[in-house]
């Protein structure tokens, strides 16, 4: 197997952001701040999955395919969310 170069204090910061972030999105759930809930809560999900994917699942250390191919998921995840919004915005009632 070949070697990362992560190192384990880096795993171990990344692990405790994780955890910031879930408490954060935990304790936002009690407070009612409208609206930007929603915006709030997906942005700390974006920001919690970009970590997992760039250090535990190692795209950070990868170049080349590998890079391509987040890149394509993530670009498929937009369009859908993009047909599912307009396709939400456009219904009455």
């Amino acid at each position: 197997m070949s070697e990362h170069s992560i190192s384990r204090k880096t795993y171990y910061l990344i692990y405790a952001a994780l955890m910031v972030l879930t408490a954060t999105t935990t304790g936002m759930a009690y407070v009612d701040l409208g609206a930007f809930n929603v915006y709030l809560a997906l942005t700390i999900a974006v920001i919690k999955g970009t970590l997992v994917i760039l250090f535990f699942m190692h795209v950070k250390e990868t170049a080349g395919i590998t890079t391509v191919y987040v890149a394509a998921g993530f670009f498929w995840l937009l369009i859908l969310i993009v047909l599912t919004v307009s396709d939400y915005m456009t219904r009455t009632s």
